[in-house]
C-alpha cells in the first residue's frame, strides 16, 4: 500500500509543481477544432483533417466579414497547415511540412455521431475525442470504457467495463489496446470503473468490423485507446477528485522537441467511505465469500483499494524521426479477515484478492522520403491475478494465481504510390505466456500449468481514396503462422465507404480474425468469487484457436441536424468453449467446444437543434450456440439480449451542460428449473437451456456539469451525476443450487441509485 501511495503522491507533486511553472499567455485564442466547427456552419463547408494534426493548435478566430478565400488564407498564415478547397465544398487540411507527406488521414464522415466528440470515421470505425467530449448520461467524469457502451450493438449485461459484449461476443473476445499495448485487465473495482485514466487517454477508437490488417486478436471487436501524439509547447495540468478517487495529470514540455505526460489516480476509500464507494463495494461483493461465508465464520475489516499511474514521453529526434515511450501500472486489492471460535479460542486469518497490470512500449517512427515511412513498435504487457483464501475452520490456506506475460514486436512500412493509393506492409511477432497455479497447504497440493504460444504474421493493406473524396476503400490480407500448432491462417479484411449523394452514404465491412487466448471459469468461487475468470491459452485440442468471420452493410442519412445510421451484420465465431461462456446451469462443469452465430441490426437516430441534442439507438440481436456434444446442440447464447434501446438527451448553454438518458433492454437469458424444482439423481432438473429470460432491464441516468474560471489560466469543472435515478432493482444474473435437498435461487442485482460528484481544476 505504501508503494501505491508513493506513486500517487509523486504524480500529484509533479502536477502541483507544474502549477507554479504555468505560464502567462493571455491572448484570447480558441482550439482550432472549435474555430473550424464555427466556420463550417458559417460558410457551409466541411473541413477534413486528422484529429492529431489540429487538436493541440489554438488560434484567434478570424473576422466574420471575411470571404471564404480570405479565411483560408488567414488560417494558413497563422498555422503550419495548408487548406485546400476540393469538390462539394470540402476543404482538405494538411501539414505544410514534408514530414507529413505520408500522413494517413482518418477522415471524419460524421461528426457529433451521438454527442460532440464522438465521430464516425470513413473506415467504418468510431472515434471518441475526450478533448472535445461533451457528456453522456450517468457519467460525471469521463469513463473511457463506459463511454464506448453508448454505441448501438455494445452491451454490458452486468453493468461492468470488464464484461463488454460487442454484438454478442464475450469480453475476452475484445482486443483492448492502450497506445498499441494489449491489456489483459480493463477495470478497477473489479469492473465498475475503467482502469484507463481519461486525463491522459485522449482518444478511443472503436472497431466493430473491418479491422486494419496490422491488428490481431479481438474476434468480436477492438477498443484502441491513444494518448496525444503531439509535443505540447506549454505546461498543462489538472487535479481532481470524485466520490471514488482522486487524480492528477501533467503535460510537461522538455524543450521544443519533447514532452512528457504523467497521470495518477487512487481510490479514496482509506480516507472516506462515500455512498458511491459503499454501493460499488456491495455490488462487487454480491454472492462472494466476502459476504457469504459459512455460518460459523464472521468476516470483518473489509478494505478495498485501487490505483493507476500512466506515463507517455515523446521526443522528435529530427523532423523525420520520432520516439515514443509509454508505461502503465494498475492494481486492485481487496482484503478482509475471517474470524471464528475454534477449540474455545478466537482465531482470525486474512483473505485477499489482488489484480495487477504493468506494461511498457517503445515506438520509433521514421520518414525516409516523400513516399516512404516506417514504424517499429515493441511492447511488454504483464497481468497477475492472485487470491489467498483462508479457511479458518479447516486450518487451510488456498492460493490461486493467474499470470499473463506477452511480448510483441511489429514493423510497419507505408508507401504512397500517388495521391489516391497507399500501401501498408508489415511483420508482427507475438509471444504469449500464461500460467495458472492452485496451491493448498493442508493437505499439501500444488498444480501449476504454464504454456507459451508464438505467432508470426505478415500483412499487407491497400488504401484507396478517390480524387473526389467520395469513395474510400481499404483491403488487407494478414497471414498468421502459429508455430506450436504448425497452423497457417489467412485473414482478409475489407472496408468500403461511398457517398451515394450529398446526404446518403453506404459502407460495406468484412473481416476474418483469430485469437489464441480466452477467459474461463473453473468454479464460481475461484478467486473468492470476485473475479472468477482466468486467462488460458489455446492448445488446438480441447481448447481450440478461436476464429471468426463477420460481414456488415450500413446506410447513413444526414441532413439539417438529422442523422439516421443503420447497420445489419452477420458474425460467426468458432472454437469457443463452454468454460468461457459463464454457464450457471447444467453445463457449468461441462468441458466442450463449439461456436456461436449472431445476426443483428444496429440503428441510431439523432437530432440536433442548436444547443440541444437527442438520440435514440436500437439494437436487435439473434445469437445462438452450437455445441455438437451437448444434449441440446443449438440454443440461445448467454449474451442474447434480443432488444436494446437507449434514449438520450444533452443540452449545452454557455458553460453549463446537462444530460439525461434511459437505458432499456430485454431480460438476460436464463435457464430455469422445472416447475416443481425437481431433483433427479442429486441434480437439478432444468427446462430448456436459456429458454426463459430475467425481467427487463431499465435504468434512468442524469448528469450535469458547470465550468467556470478561477485565476488567470485556471478554470474549474464541477459536476454531479446520478446512476439509476429511479433506484430500480434490475436482475443481472440468476442461478440455482441444492441446499439440504432443496433447490435455492441466487439472484444478483444491479447498482441501485448511485450519486457521484466531482471537482477538477485545470491549469493551462
Amino acid at each position: 500500500m505504501a508503494i501505491k501511495t508513493k506513486v500517487f503522491l509523486l504524480g500529484v507533486l509533479l502536477v502541483a509543481f507544474s502549477f507554479e511553472m504555468n505560464a502567462q499567455n493571455t491572448t484570447k485564442r480558441e482550439p482550432l477544432v472549435t474555430v473550424l466547427e464555427k466556420l463550417q456552419n458559417q460558410y457551409k463547408v466541411q473541413f477534413n483533417f486528422a484529429e492529431d494534426l489540429v487538436k493541440s493548435i489554438k488560434i484567434a478566430a478570424p473576422s466574420g466579414d471575411l470571404s471564404l478565400t480570405e479565411v483560408l488564407l488567414y488560417l494558413e498564415e497563422n498555422t503550419s497547415l495548408s487548406f485546400t478547397e476540393t469538390v462539394d465544398n470540402i476543404i482538405l487540411v494538411q501539414s505544410k511540412s514534408k514530414s507529413f507527406g505520408l500522413q494517413q488521414l482518418s477522415e471524419i464522415v460524421l461528426s457529433q455521431f451521438i454527442v460532440k466528440g464522438i465521430n464516425k470515421i470513413d473506415d467504418g470505425s468510431y472515434a471518441i475525442d475526450f478533448s472535445e467530449f461533451d457528456m453522456l448520461p450517468g457519467l460525471v467524469d469521463a469513463d473511457v470504457l463506459q463511454a464506448v457502451q453508448a454505441f448501438p450493438g455494445i452491451q454490458s449485461g452486468n453493468e461492468t467495463v470488464s464484461n463488454i459484449n460487442i454484438r454478442g461476443g464475450t469480453h475476452d473476445q475484445n482486443l483492448i489496446l492502450w497506445d498499441g499495448i494489449k491489456m489483459y485487465q480493463s477495470g478497477h473495482f473489479f469492473g465498475l470503473v475503467s482502469m484507463f485514466n481519461p486525463q491522459i487517454t485522449q482518444q478511443v477508437n472503436l472497431i466493430k468490423n473491418g479491422t486494419d490488417a496490422s491488428l490481431t486478436d479481438g474476434v468480436s471487436g477492438t477498443i484502441a485507446m491513444e494518448t496525444s501524439a503531439q509535443v505540447n509547447d506549454s505546461i498543462k495540468a489538472s487535479i481532481g477528485a470524485n466520490f471514488v478517487d482522486a487524480n492528477g495529470f501533467v503535460d510537461l514540455p522538455l524543450g521544443k522537441r519533447s514532452s512528457i505526460q504523467i497521470a495518477t489516480r487512487k481510490s479514496i476509500s482509506d480516507i472516506a467511505k462515500t455512498p458511491t464507494y459503499t454501493n460499488y463495494f456491495q455490488r462487487i461483493a454480491q454472492d462472494s465469500e466476502i459476504v457469504n461465508n459459512q455460518d460459523a465464520i464472521i468476516n470483518s475489516d473489509q478494505e478495498f483499494d485501487f490505483y493507476d499511474a500512466s506515463f507517455r514521453w515523446i521526443y522528435h529526434i529530427s523532423d523525420k524521426d520520432k520516439i515514443q515511450l509509454n508505461f502503465i501500472t494498475t492494481g486492485n486489492e481487496l482484503m478482509f479477515n475471517e474470524n471464528a471460535f475454534t477449540n474455545d479460542e478466537q482465531r482470525s486469518r486474512e483473505s485477499s484478492v489482488t489484480q495487477n497490470s504493468i506494461a511498457g512500449a517503445l515506438m520509433y517512427h521514421r520518414i525516409w522520403n516523400a513516399d516512404w515511412q516506417s514504424t517499429f513498435e515493441v511492447y511488454e504487457s504483464d497481468y497477475k491475478l492472485k487470491a489467498i483464501n483462508a479457511d479458518i475452520l479447516e486450518a487451510q490456506r488456498f492460493l490461486q494465481e493467474n499470470v499473463v506475460s506477452e511480448t510483441s514486436l511489429k514493423l510497419i512500412a507505408n508507401y504512397k504510390a500517388n495521391e489516391t493509393l497507399r500501401l501498408k506492409n508489415g511483420y508482427h511477432f507475438v509471444e504469449t505466456g500464461m500460467s495458472n497455479l492452485d496451491d493448498v497447504d493442508n493437505p499439501l497440493f500444488r498444480l501449476k500449468v504454464a504454456e507459451v504460444v508464438r505467432t508470426h504474421a505478415l500483412f499487407s493493406q491497400l488504401n484507396f481514396r478517390a480524387a473526389n473524396q467520395k469513395t474510400q476503400l481499404k483491403f488487407g490480407l494478414r497471414y498468421n503462422y502459429i508455430d506450436k500448432f504448425n497452423k497457417h491462417l489467412l485473414e482478409p479484411r475489407f472496408a468500403l465507404f461511398h457517398d451515394i449523394s450529398t446526404h446518403f452514404s453506404i459502407e460495406v465491412l468484412g473481416e476474418f480474425k483469430h485469437q489464441n487466448t480466452s477467459q474461463v471459469i473453473n468454479f464460481q468461487n475461484d478467486f473468492l468469487g470476485i473475479e472468477k475468470r482466468r486467462w488460458q491459452l489455446s492448445n488446438d485440442l480441447d481448447i481450440p484457436v478461436i476464429r471468426s468471420k463477420q460481414g456488415s452493410i450500413g446506410l447513413t442519412y444526414n441532413k439539417k441536424g438529422w442523422l439516421l445510421n443503420t447497420e445489419a451484420y452477420y458474425k460467426s465465431v468458432d472454437g469457443i468453449t463452454t468454460q468461457s461462456q459463464g454457464f450457471l446451469n447444467q453445463y457449468e462443469f461441462v468441458r466442450t467446444s463449439g461456436d456461436f452465430e449472431a445476426f443483428g441490426l444496429d440503428i441510431l437516430l439523432r437530432k440536433q437543434i442548436r444547443s440541444f441534442n437527442a438520440w435514440l439507438s436500437y439494437s436487435y440481436l439473434d445469437s445462438h450456440y452450437k455445441f455438437s456434444e451437448l444434449p441440446e446442440p443449438k440454443f440461445p447464447s448467454n449474451f442474447d439480449i434480443t432488444h436494446a434501446l437507449t434514449l438520450g438527451t444533452a443540452y449545452v448553454v454557455n458553460d453549463f451542460k446537462i444530460s439525461a438518458g434511459l437505458n432499456w433492454h430485454s431480460g438476460i437469458p436464463s435457464t430455469q428449473p422445472a416447475p416443481d424444482f425437481e431433483i433427479v439423481d442429486g441434480m437439478i432438473n432444468y427446462t430448456d437451456t436459456n429458454s426463459k429470460a430475467l425481467a427487463d432491464y431499465m435504468r434512468v441516468d442524469l448528469s450535469a456539469t458547470y465550468s467556470f474560471g478561477l485565476l488567470n489560466n485556471t478554470r474549474a469543472n464541477l459536476g454531479v451525476s446520478v446512476w439509476n435515478l429511479l433506484d430500480r432493482t434490475n436482475e443481472i444474473s440468476a442461478y440455482y443450487r441444492i441446499n439440504n435437498s432443496v433447490v435455492n435461487e441466487s439472484l444478483q442485482t444491479s447498482l441501485g441509485i448511485t450519486p457521484n460528484v466531482f471537482f477538477r481544476i485545470y491549469f493551462e
